[in-house]
Formats: C-alpha cells, structure tokens, sequence
C-alpha cells in the first residue's frame, strides 16, 4: 500500500492523520511544528511522539521531502537542482544576490500554454505537481535555511494548477507553517483570467504577467493563450485591484530582436498600462533551436527602457542569471545533465 505525504496539509488534515493513526488530535499540531519548522522528515526524531506512535505514522504515512537527483552551479552562483516527479523530472532555481537567497519554483511538469519562446512550453505537458512535489523545492536545497523570496516562475503555468499552489502558499505564510509574509513571494503568469480572479481575491502575494507583446494578433503569433484570454481583458481585470501600497504587479517583457523592440511596441506598451501602478521588467532573450529571432543588443534594450520611462512607466532591465547551466529565463526543461 502506498503510504500517504503529509507534507502539504494543513493542522486540520494532519490531526486527522493522527487520528486515523490513533494517536489523540494535539499530535497533529506537533506533526506540524516537525514537518514545517523544524524541518525533519524522519517520523523516528519526532521525539515527543511515542515510540508506538511514531511507528503507526510511519506505517500510513511518509513526510514525503523528496531529495534532487542532480545539481548544477553556474559561474555567477546561481544553483539550479532537478527533482524526480513520478516517471517526469523538474527544476527548482536558487539565484544568490547579496543577502537575498531567492528561490524559482516549478508547479508543473511540462506546460499547456505552449509559447513558442520557451523550452518548458514545448516540451508539452505532463502533469501537474503536487503541494508535496512543490514544498520539496522549498525544502530539499541547499539554502533553504536561507531562502529570503520566492518566486512561481519555473515549470508550468502556477494558476493552471491554483488549488496545489494555494495550498503551498498556505504552508509557506501561516504562523504554523515557514510564516513568511506574501511580500516575499511572487507568482508569475501568462494571465489565466478565472484562476487570476481567484489568486488576487485569495492572496497578498505580488503578481508577475507575462506580457511579451502589446498588440494582441502579434502575442498571439508566440502565445496561443492569447486568444483564450487577451491580454486587454487581463489587465483590466488588473486596474480593479489596488496595488499602490505594499502589493505589486509588474509586467515581464523578454525582448526579441524584430518582433517586439521597436519604438511602436514601446509606445504601445505605455498605452496599454498608463495610469497603472505597475513596472516593466525587460528580459534578454536567451538563444534557443529552431527559433526565428535573436537577443536585442544591450543599447537596444537600454533605448526600449528609456522610451518606456520617458512614457512614464517604471522599467529596469532585469540582470540574467544562470544562463551557463540552462537555468535562465525560458531554459528550464527538466532534463538530466547526462542526457
């Protein structure tokens, strides 16, 4: 029979799992207090279990931490780390910047969405993780003692898989569980309009949109998402909320050498999110087979940010980390070194 993960659930869930161990409902608040604050994943050091306890959990149930199976460091620091997921494999990223340790989590093997930019996009999709697979991220590197932010920005669409990355967010901002505050945590996505209602109605995280392009038949050239839900409709359903204090919203921009760096799309950009409160993070591309376009050259994109701010938005062009180990923007794909 195979035992059930505890990692994941709530204090409610884990006293029922007490329970149906027959041990009394207060042993669910200690299965907390190991699992998420102290870390441990061995039933066997949860000392202020009795022994005949420990081993009716251990018996119906594993933590379920799962341990990378490869690890690879790039020049500038940058860790990226490969986890088994079932017969699929998947990258968490660990980018080192002064005293910040910030982690980018997968939620997905593979991925729907399929924008022709992106490796994990074409690699289709395999299935979605678990609250399990995805705290293991958090918990199986090397610096997760140290982690500072975390951002959804790995494998998969996060809001394609909401109800698993809730239950994470749960976990990693309850008093019971890492009881990290929402701001250091930022989600990313393409602008899954029903699913991005409910993130902004359930959650104080920051929220990341992969824009990429402001005319809508030209988005929807390399994001067929476009057509499901236009970009129009996902940042007015943006304006409704308020992001003039603690919370924020920006807007991510891989620029590609004749498609989206002219002055018009620039000019088209400030249109489309004037008045909002928002940043314009600009990405280089990183050079990937059988794709059409190239990297805009660094006095390109240093133009395309001064037209934007000239517009009045607020743009930076964001430092690429960890491109030497496949790490960077759009490179994850899940696969061993090896192979």
């Amino acid at each position: 029979m195979d035992r059930k993960r505890l990692l994941g659930m709530t204090p409610t869930q884990l006293k029922e799992a007490a329970l149906a161990a027959g041990l009394p409902a207060f042993a669910g608040g200690q299965l907390a207090k190991w699992i998420y604050q102290r870390r441990v994943t061995d039933f066997s050091a949860m000392t202020d279990i009795s022994k005949s306890g420990r081993e009716a959990l251990a018996s119906l149930y594993e933590v379920g931490t799962l341990s990378p199976i490869d690890v690879q460091v790039s020049g500038d620091g940058t860790k990226k780390y490969l986890f088994p997921v079932g017969e699929n494999a998947v990258e968490a990223v660990v980018i080192p910047d002064e005293d910040r340790r910030t982690l980018c989590v997968s939620s997905q093997a593979g991925c729907k969405m399929g924008c022709r930019f992106c490796m994990t996009g074409r690699q289709g999709f395999h299935g979605n993780l678990t609250a399990a697979d995805i705290l293991s991220q958090f918990f199986s590197v090397d610096d997760a003692a140290s982690l500072t932010n975390a951002v959804f920005m790995g494998m998969g669409e996060p809001l394609d898989n909401w109800e698993e990355v809730k239950r994470v967010i749960e976990v990693l901002t309850s008093p019971w569980g890492l009881g990290w505050s929402p701001k250091r945590i930022t989600l990313s996505t393409i602008g899954v309009l029903p699913m991005l209602k409910r993130f902004l109605d359930e959650s104080r995280c920051h929220l990341a949109v992969s824009l990429h392009n402001p005319f809508g038949e030209e988005r929807f050239s390399m994001m067929k998402v476009e057509k499901a839900w236009p970009l129009r409709d996902v940042v007015e359903l943006i304006r409704k909320y308020d992001f003039s204090g603690q919370r924020r919203v920006s807007f991510e921009y891989t620029l590609f050498e004749g498609w989206n760096d002219s002055p018009r799309h620039a000019d088209a950009l400030v249109r489309l999110l004037k008045g909002l409160e928002c940043r314009v993070n600009l990405i280089r591309f990183h050079r990937i087979p059988d794709f059409p376009y190239g990297s805009v050259p660094e006095e390109g994109m240093e133009a395309f940010r001064d037209r934007l701010t000239r517009g009045g938005l607020t743009a930076t062009i964001r430092a690429s980390r960890g491109e030497d180990i496949f790490a960077a923007c759009g490179l994850l794909a899940g696969k061993h070194k090896s192979k």
